[in-house]
C-alpha cells in the first residue's frame, strides 16, 4: 500500500501486489481500490495494480469537485503507471473504469494491453443511470455493518438471487466506514454535486467512438446477466463494432458482478492469454 502524487497536487492511494503480466484495476464511480477483495486470490500470477480515484477510498478529495470527471480521472491513472514506470497495463474496469479505459484507449492507446469491461459499455441504460443517482452522495442510514449487510441483501435479491448475507456483510465493509456516529461513505459527497453540475452543463459525448478506439486492443466484456446498465442489445453491437471482442455473461448477477464467479474468472484468464 503506497500513495503518489499527481500533477495537480493531489495524493492518490494504490496497492501494487504480485508479479507479472500487470493488471491495473479500476473501481465503480463511488468504489474504491477494495472492491477488488473477491478477484484478488484468484489471480496470484499477476501484478494487481488497484487505486482510488480522487475523492475515493484513502485519496485525497479535491476541493475543486468539477476534477471529479473521466478525464482527469484518466490522467490520473496514466500519471501513476508513470510513477511505476510501466508502459503498459491490462485494464480492468468496473463500471465508471470501464469508461476510463475507454477514454484511454482513445488518449493513450500505447499504454494499454488489453482491457476488460466488467458491465459497462457505450451505451448506459437510463434506467441504471436514475439509479445510480439515486443514492450517489446520500449517507447511510445504518448505524452497524450488519444492518448495512441486511438492506444490501433486500435492495439487490432481484438482481443477485442467492447471495449470502455474509458475502452483503463484506460488501458493506468495502462501501462504508465505521465511525462512531455510525456508518459514513468512503467518498466524498461532493460527487454528486459534481455529476450532477456536469450533467447539466452539456451533452455528453458518443461513447461509441472511445469503445471503437479499443478494436486493435485485446478487450473482454463481463455482463451481470440482470444488468441494468449495460443492456443485452448494447452488447450485441459491441461485438458488431469489435469483431474479436469475447464476452461472458453471469447468471444471478446485476450490476457489477463480483469478479470471482467462474464465468467472470475464465473470461479474464482468455484476456491474460492473449496479452
Amino acid at each position: 500500500m503506497a500513495f503518489f502524487t499527481t500533477s495537480d497536487d493531489r495524493r492518490l492511494f494504490f496497492d501494487d501486489i504480485g508479479a507479472g503480466t500487470p493488471v491495473l484495476c479500476l473501481a465503480g464511480l463511488t468504489r474504491n481500490s477494495q472492491d477488488f477483495a473477491f478477484l484478488a486470490p484468484h489471480i496470484t500470477d499477476v501484478r494487481m495494480i488497484t487505486m482510488d480515484y480522487r475523492g475515493r477510498g484513502q485519496s485525497d478529495h479535491d476541493p475543486d469537485y468539477m476534477n471529479y470527471n473521466i478525464v482527469r480521472e484518466s490522467l490520473d491513472v496514466i500519471e501513476l503507471l508513470d510513477h511505476l514506470r510501466l508502459d503498459r497495463a491490462v485494464v480492468l474496469g468496473t463500471s465508471r473504469g470501464g469508461l476510463i479505459a475507454m477514454a484511454l484507449a482513445v488518449s493513450h492507446p500505447e499504454r494499454l494491453s488489453g482491457v476488460i469491461l466488467n458491465d459497462v459499455g457505450p451505451v448506459i441504460d437510463p434506467v441504471g443511470i436514475a439509479k445510480i443517482m439515486d443514492y450517489v452522495g446520500k449517507q447511510p442510514t445504518s448505524k452497524t455493518y450488519d444492518e448495512a449487510a441486511k438492506i444490501l441483501q433486500q435492495v439487490m435479491e432481484q438482481q443477485f438471487p442467492g447471495v449470502s448475507l455474509d458475502r452483503w456483510r463484506q460488501q458493506a465493509e468495502i462501501q462504508y466506514e465505521l465511525t462512531d456516529d455510525g456508518l459514513t461513505l468512503r467518498y466524498d459527497p461532493a460527487l454528486r454535486t459534481a455529476l450532477l453540475e456536469q450533467t447539466a452543463a452539456g451533452k455528453f459525448p458518443d461513447l461509441w467512438m472511445f469503445f471503437e478506439a479499443l478494436r486493435d486492443i485485446p478487450t473482454g466484456v463481463i455482463r451481470g446477466a440482470n444488468s441494468d446498465v449495460l443492456g443485452k442489445d448494447t452488447l450485441v453491437e459491441m461485438h458488431k463494432r469489435h469483431p474479436d471482442l469475447i464476452s461472458a455473461e453471469i447468471p444471478d448477477r446485476g450490476h457489477v458482478p463480483f469478479l470471482d464467479e467462474p464465468q467472470s474468472l475464465a473470461l479474464m484468464r482468455k484476456v491474460l492469454d492473449t496479452v
